[in-house]
Protein backbone atom coordinates (compact mmCIF):
# COMPACT_ATOMS: atom_id res chain seq x y z
CA UNK A 1 0.00 0.00 0.00
CA UNK A 2 1.57 3.59 -0.66
CA UNK A 3 0.91 5.61 1.89
CA UNK A 4 1.17 9.70 3.01
CA UNK A 5 0.85 10.13 -1.28
CA UNK A 6 0.60 14.16 -1.29
CA UNK A 7 0.42 16.48 -4.32
CA UNK A 8 1.99 20.15 -4.19
CA UNK A 9 -1.73 21.14 -4.34
CA UNK A 10 -2.99 18.98 -1.29
CA UNK A 11 -0.24 18.01 0.78
CA UNK A 12 -0.56 15.60 3.89
CA UNK A 13 -0.03 17.12 7.33
CA UNK A 14 2.81 15.33 9.41
CA UNK A 15 0.95 13.72 12.33
CA UNK A 16 3.45 15.93 14.69
CA UNK A 17 1.86 18.68 13.38
CA UNK A 18 -1.56 17.42 13.87
CA UNK A 19 -3.16 18.40 17.39
CA UNK A 20 -6.94 17.50 16.47
CA UNK A 21 -8.27 13.88 16.66
CA UNK A 22 -11.18 12.47 15.03
CA UNK A 23 -13.13 9.02 16.15
CA UNK A 24 -10.96 6.99 18.49
CA UNK A 25 -12.11 8.23 21.19
CA UNK A 26 -12.66 4.81 22.82
CA UNK A 27 -8.75 4.32 22.01
CA UNK A 28 -7.94 7.66 23.52
CA UNK A 29 -9.57 6.67 27.12
CA UNK A 30 -7.51 3.76 26.95
CA UNK A 31 -4.23 5.59 26.93
CA UNK A 32 -5.46 8.58 28.91
CA UNK A 33 -7.18 6.50 31.48
CA UNK A 34 -3.44 3.72 31.92
CA UNK A 35 -1.34 7.05 32.26
CA UNK A 36 -3.25 8.85 35.26
CA UNK A 37 -3.26 5.24 36.72
CA UNK A 38 -0.01 5.47 37.52
CA UNK A 39 1.13 1.80 35.86
CA UNK A 40 0.68 2.46 32.57
CA UNK A 41 3.12 -0.01 29.60
CA UNK A 42 5.89 1.16 28.58
CA UNK A 43 5.55 -0.14 25.00
CA UNK A 44 1.90 0.11 22.59
CA UNK A 45 1.53 -1.20 19.74
CA UNK A 46 -0.99 0.72 17.51
CA UNK A 47 -2.30 -0.86 14.52
CA UNK A 48 -4.70 -0.55 11.44
CA UNK A 49 -5.46 0.14 7.63
CA UNK A 50 -3.05 3.25 6.88
CA UNK A 51 -4.21 6.55 6.74
CA UNK A 52 -7.04 6.24 9.64
CA UNK A 53 -5.04 8.57 12.26
CA UNK A 54 -2.74 5.84 14.20
CA UNK A 55 0.41 7.67 14.43
CA UNK A 56 -1.57 10.88 14.86
CA UNK A 57 -3.00 9.21 18.08
CA UNK A 58 0.61 8.28 19.34
CA UNK A 59 1.81 11.78 18.72
CA UNK A 60 -1.24 13.14 20.66
CA UNK A 61 -0.12 11.24 23.94
CA UNK A 62 3.58 12.01 23.58
CA UNK A 63 2.45 15.38 23.33
CA UNK A 64 0.17 15.06 26.52
CA UNK A 65 2.90 12.86 28.17
CA UNK A 66 5.67 15.23 27.58
CA UNK A 67 3.78 17.80 28.61
CA UNK A 68 2.08 16.65 32.10
CA UNK A 69 4.85 14.09 33.06
CA UNK A 70 3.59 13.65 36.32
CA UNK A 71 -0.11 11.58 36.23
CA UNK A 72 -0.91 12.21 39.74
CA UNK A 73 -1.59 15.75 39.02
CA UNK A 74 -4.94 17.22 39.11
CA UNK A 75 -4.36 18.37 35.26
CA UNK A 76 -4.44 14.70 34.57
CA UNK A 77 -7.08 13.26 36.76
CA UNK A 78 -9.74 15.55 35.46
CA UNK A 79 -8.82 15.67 31.69
CA UNK A 80 -11.04 14.51 29.55
CA UNK A 81 -9.35 14.01 26.20
CA UNK A 82 -5.51 14.01 25.35
CA UNK A 83 -6.16 17.51 24.12
CA UNK A 84 -2.97 19.63 23.94
CA UNK A 85 -3.15 23.58 22.81
CA UNK A 86 -1.24 23.51 19.46
CA UNK A 87 0.20 26.73 21.11
CA UNK A 88 1.90 24.79 24.03
CA UNK A 89 5.62 24.80 24.21
CA UNK A 90 5.53 21.07 24.13
CA UNK A 91 3.65 20.61 21.04
CA UNK A 92 5.51 23.52 18.75
CA UNK A 93 8.71 21.68 19.76
CA UNK A 94 7.24 18.26 19.08
CA UNK A 95 5.93 20.11 15.78
CA UNK A 96 9.26 21.63 15.06
CA UNK A 97 10.75 18.25 15.35
CA UNK A 98 12.87 19.44 17.97
CA UNK A 99 11.35 18.26 21.47
CA UNK A 100 14.16 16.28 23.52
CA UNK A 101 12.14 14.10 25.28
CA UNK A 102 10.91 12.79 21.60
CA UNK A 103 12.34 10.62 19.09
CA UNK A 104 10.42 9.24 16.17
CA UNK A 105 11.82 6.23 13.98
CA UNK A 106 10.75 6.61 10.48
CA UNK A 107 11.88 6.07 6.86
CA UNK A 108 14.56 8.93 5.82
CA UNK A 109 15.83 9.86 2.34
CA UNK A 110 19.54 8.21 1.05
CA UNK A 111 22.37 10.58 0.57
CA UNK A 112 20.33 11.29 -3.30
CA UNK A 113 17.68 12.06 -1.69
CA UNK A 114 15.55 9.12 -2.40
CA UNK A 115 13.62 7.80 -0.05
CA UNK A 116 14.73 4.63 1.54
CA UNK A 117 12.23 1.36 1.85
CA UNK A 118 13.19 0.44 5.50
CA UNK A 119 14.27 1.95 8.60
CA UNK A 120 17.73 0.95 8.88
CA UNK A 121 19.55 -0.51 11.99
CA UNK A 122 21.55 2.75 12.24
CA UNK A 123 18.65 4.90 12.52
CA UNK A 124 17.34 1.89 15.41
CA UNK A 125 20.39 1.98 17.47
CA UNK A 126 19.69 5.53 17.94
CA UNK A 127 17.24 4.74 21.05
CA UNK A 128 20.37 3.69 22.72
CA UNK A 129 21.61 6.70 22.78
CA UNK A 130 18.14 8.79 23.37
CA UNK A 131 17.49 6.53 26.57
CA UNK A 132 20.92 6.20 27.50
CA UNK A 133 20.83 10.18 28.10
CA UNK A 134 19.25 12.84 30.75
CA UNK A 135 15.65 12.88 30.34
CA UNK A 136 13.79 16.27 29.67
CA UNK A 137 11.07 17.95 31.89
CA UNK A 138 9.48 15.33 34.55
CA UNK A 139 11.55 12.50 33.11
CA UNK A 140 9.62 10.65 30.12
CA UNK A 141 11.26 9.96 26.76
CA UNK A 142 8.45 9.03 24.27
CA UNK A 143 9.27 6.39 20.46
CA UNK A 144 7.52 6.47 17.58
CA UNK A 145 8.33 4.05 15.68
CA UNK A 146 6.17 4.75 12.63
CA UNK A 147 6.02 2.58 11.12
CA UNK A 148 7.47 -1.10 12.95
CA UNK A 149 6.34 -2.69 9.39
CA UNK A 150 9.20 -1.00 7.69
CA UNK A 151 12.28 -2.00 10.07
CA UNK A 152 14.56 -4.33 8.68
CA UNK A 153 15.27 -7.73 10.30
CA UNK A 154 18.43 -5.95 11.71
CA UNK A 155 16.58 -2.82 12.81
CA UNK A 156 13.65 -5.07 14.94
CA UNK A 157 15.78 -7.35 17.07
CA UNK A 158 18.02 -4.03 18.16
CA UNK A 159 14.54 -2.25 18.79
CA UNK A 160 13.75 -5.17 20.81
CA UNK A 161 16.29 -5.25 22.99
CA UNK A 162 15.62 -1.92 24.12
CA UNK A 163 11.90 -3.14 24.39
CA UNK A 164 13.22 -6.09 26.86
CA UNK A 165 14.76 -3.55 29.22
CA UNK A 166 12.40 -0.34 28.79
CA UNK A 167 14.41 2.06 30.67
CA UNK A 168 12.60 4.08 33.67
CA UNK A 169 9.96 6.10 32.38
CA UNK A 170 9.89 5.19 29.22
CA UNK A 171 7.08 4.77 26.03
CA UNK A 172 7.41 3.39 23.04
CA UNK A 173 4.92 3.53 20.18
CA UNK A 174 4.78 1.18 17.35
CA UNK A 175 2.44 2.03 14.67
CA UNK A 176 1.46 -0.83 12.10
CA UNK A 177 -0.56 -1.40 9.15
CA UNK A 178 -0.20 -5.02 9.30
CA UNK A 179 0.00 -5.64 13.41
CA UNK A 180 -0.63 -9.66 12.59
CA UNK A 181 2.82 -9.68 10.90
CA UNK A 182 5.04 -8.09 13.63
CA UNK A 183 7.37 -10.18 15.68
CA UNK A 184 5.63 -12.20 17.90
CA UNK A 185 8.56 -11.69 20.65
CA UNK A 186 8.00 -7.59 19.92
CA UNK A 187 3.59 -8.23 20.14
CA UNK A 188 4.25 -10.02 23.73
CA UNK A 189 6.07 -6.96 25.13
CA UNK A 190 3.47 -4.50 24.01
CA UNK A 191 0.24 -3.94 24.99
CA UNK A 192 -2.38 -3.90 21.76
CA UNK A 193 -4.53 -0.90 20.61
CA UNK A 194 -6.35 -2.01 17.13
CA UNK A 195 -8.12 0.83 15.52
CA UNK A 196 -11.21 0.79 13.17
CA UNK A 197 -11.02 2.25 10.08
CA UNK A 198 -12.92 6.13 10.56
CA UNK A 199 -16.71 6.43 10.16
CA UNK A 200 -17.18 8.34 6.68
CA UNK A 201 -18.53 11.44 8.73
CA UNK A 202 -15.15 11.12 10.72
CA UNK A 203 -13.07 11.23 7.21
CA UNK A 204 -15.09 13.98 6.12
CA UNK A 205 -14.38 16.21 9.40
CA UNK A 206 -10.70 15.03 9.36
CA UNK A 207 -10.04 15.62 5.78
CA UNK A 208 -11.58 19.09 6.13
CA UNK A 209 -9.74 19.95 8.77
CA UNK A 210 -6.09 18.94 7.29
CA UNK A 211 -7.51 20.47 4.20
CA UNK A 212 -9.10 24.01 5.22
CA UNK A 213 -12.07 23.28 3.12
CA UNK A 214 -15.78 23.24 4.22
CA UNK A 215 -16.84 19.40 5.30
CA UNK A 216 -20.12 19.97 3.11
CA UNK A 217 -17.69 20.22 -0.05
CA UNK A 218 -19.21 18.25 -2.59
CA UNK A 219 -16.52 16.36 -3.60
CA UNK A 220 -14.84 15.90 -0.35
CA UNK A 221 -18.54 13.98 0.43
CA UNK A 222 -17.85 11.39 -2.41
CA UNK A 223 -14.47 11.14 -2.05
CA UNK A 224 -15.09 10.55 1.98
CA UNK A 225 -17.32 7.16 0.94
CA UNK A 226 -14.69 6.16 -1.46
CA UNK A 227 -11.76 5.57 0.96
CA UNK A 228 -12.60 3.25 3.48
CA UNK A 229 -12.09 5.36 6.26
CA UNK A 230 -8.84 6.52 5.64
CA UNK A 231 -7.98 10.35 6.06
CA UNK A 232 -4.58 10.32 4.26
CA UNK A 233 -6.58 8.28 0.99
CA UNK A 234 -9.29 11.21 0.97
CA UNK A 235 -6.57 13.86 0.97
CA UNK A 236 -4.38 12.18 -1.97
CA UNK A 237 -7.96 12.06 -3.77
CA UNK A 238 -8.50 15.88 -3.28
CA UNK A 239 -5.13 16.65 -4.75
CA UNK A 240 -4.81 17.03 -8.24
CA UNK A 241 -7.00 15.06 -10.74
CA UNK A 242 -6.85 11.95 -8.21
CA UNK A 243 -10.17 12.09 -7.99
CA UNK A 244 -11.08 11.61 -11.84
CA UNK A 245 -8.80 9.07 -11.91
CA UNK A 246 -10.26 7.04 -9.20
CA UNK A 247 -13.43 7.08 -10.82
CA UNK A 248 -12.26 6.40 -13.99
CA UNK A 249 -10.08 2.98 -12.37
CA UNK A 250 -13.01 2.36 -11.03
CA UNK A 251 -15.53 1.98 -14.00
CA UNK A 252 -12.91 -0.38 -15.72
CA UNK A 253 -12.26 -2.06 -13.03
CA UNK A 254 -15.97 -2.81 -13.04
CA UNK A 255 -16.26 -3.98 -16.42
CA UNK A 256 -13.62 -6.46 -15.74
CA UNK A 257 -12.94 -9.42 -17.14
CA UNK A 258 -13.80 -7.59 -20.33
CA UNK A 259 -11.23 -4.55 -21.00
CA UNK A 260 -11.49 -1.66 -23.08
CA UNK A 261 -8.07 -1.06 -24.67
CA UNK A 262 -8.56 2.69 -25.49
CA UNK A 263 -9.65 3.19 -21.74
CA UNK A 264 -6.96 1.11 -20.92
CA UNK A 265 -4.48 3.34 -22.72
CA UNK A 266 -5.87 6.14 -21.42
CA UNK A 267 -5.79 5.17 -17.99
CA UNK A 268 -2.32 4.40 -18.25
CA UNK A 269 -1.40 7.99 -19.77
CA UNK A 270 -3.07 9.75 -16.96
CA UNK A 271 -1.00 7.71 -14.16
CA UNK A 272 2.50 8.26 -16.03
CA UNK A 273 4.64 10.90 -14.81
CA UNK A 274 5.98 11.88 -11.70
CA UNK A 275 2.97 12.80 -9.12
CA UNK A 276 2.82 10.53 -6.72
CA UNK A 277 -1.11 11.05 -5.51
CA UNK A 278 -1.80 8.98 -9.37
CA UNK A 279 -0.16 6.24 -8.80
CA UNK A 280 -1.50 6.14 -4.78
CA UNK A 281 -4.81 6.56 -6.36
CA UNK A 282 -4.68 4.17 -8.95
CA UNK A 283 -3.75 1.49 -6.36
CA UNK A 284 -5.84 2.62 -3.50
CA UNK A 285 -8.81 2.11 -5.93
CA UNK A 286 -7.15 -1.76 -7.02
CA UNK A 287 -7.07 -2.64 -3.66
CA UNK A 288 -10.95 -1.61 -2.39
CA UNK A 289 -12.57 -3.22 -5.05
CA UNK A 290 -10.47 -6.55 -4.73
CA UNK A 291 -11.10 -6.03 -0.96
CA UNK A 292 -14.92 -5.63 -1.38
CA UNK A 293 -14.84 -8.66 -3.87
CA UNK A 294 -13.08 -10.66 -1.30
CA UNK A 295 -15.36 -10.01 1.66
CA UNK A 296 -19.09 -9.64 0.36
CA UNK A 297 -18.27 -13.15 -1.68
CA UNK A 298 -19.52 -16.53 -0.67
CA UNK A 299 -16.29 -18.26 0.00
CA UNK A 300 -18.00 -21.94 -0.16
CA UNK A 301 -19.08 -20.82 -3.25
CA UNK A 302 -16.45 -19.64 -4.98
CA UNK A 303 -13.48 -20.72 -2.92
CA UNK A 304 -11.04 -21.02 -6.09
CA UNK A 305 -11.30 -17.86 -7.82
CA UNK A 306 -11.27 -16.08 -4.45
CA UNK A 307 -7.75 -17.26 -3.67
CA UNK A 308 -6.69 -17.14 -6.91
CA UNK A 309 -7.88 -12.94 -6.40
CA UNK A 310 -6.40 -12.48 -3.05
CA UNK A 311 -2.97 -13.91 -4.98
CA UNK A 312 -3.11 -11.26 -7.25
CA UNK A 313 -3.70 -9.21 -4.47
CA UNK A 314 -0.16 -9.48 -3.81
CA UNK A 315 1.52 -9.24 -6.47
CA UNK A 316 0.00 -6.24 -7.17
CA UNK A 317 1.02 -4.59 -4.24
CA UNK A 318 4.46 -5.89 -4.71
CA UNK A 319 4.40 -4.38 -7.96
CA UNK A 320 3.11 -0.92 -6.78
CA UNK A 321 5.36 -0.80 -4.08
CA UNK A 322 8.44 -1.56 -6.77
CA UNK A 323 7.39 0.74 -9.24
CA UNK A 324 7.38 3.96 -6.19
CA UNK A 325 10.60 2.68 -4.61
CA UNK A 326 12.44 2.33 -7.92
CA UNK A 327 10.26 4.60 -9.95
CA UNK A 328 9.19 2.64 -13.01
CA UNK A 329 7.13 3.49 -15.30
CA UNK A 330 3.47 3.77 -14.97
CA UNK A 331 1.81 2.60 -17.95
CA UNK A 332 3.33 -1.03 -17.52
CA UNK A 333 1.91 -1.26 -13.96
CA UNK A 334 -1.72 -0.76 -15.41
CA UNK A 335 -1.56 -3.45 -18.16
CA UNK A 336 -0.26 -6.00 -15.51
CA UNK A 337 -2.77 -5.24 -12.78
CA UNK A 338 -5.85 -5.00 -15.37
CA UNK A 339 -4.55 -8.31 -17.27
CA UNK A 340 -4.05 -10.56 -13.75
CA UNK A 341 -7.66 -9.08 -12.71
CA UNK A 342 -9.05 -10.33 -15.97
CA UNK A 343 -7.32 -13.66 -15.79
CA UNK A 344 -8.84 -14.23 -12.03
CA UNK A 345 -12.52 -13.00 -12.72
CA UNK A 346 -12.88 -14.96 -15.35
Amino acid sequence: MIARSATAEMPVPHPRETTVLFGHSEAERTLLNAYRGGRIPHAWLIGGAPGIGKATLAYRMARFVLAHGDPSMSDVQSAETLKLDSMHPVARRIAADTHGGLLTLERTPNEKGVMRTVISVEQTRETIAFFGSTATGDGWRVCIVDTVDELNPNAANALLKVLEEPPHRSLFFLISNAPARVLATMQSRCRKLMLRPLAADDVIRAAAEAAQIAPDDTSLQEIAYATEGSVARALALLGGGALKLHQRTTALLNSLPQIDPGELHALGDAISGSDRASLGAFVDSVDRWIGERLHTSDANADLPRLARLAEVWEKINNAARETETYNLERKPLVFSVFGLLAEATR
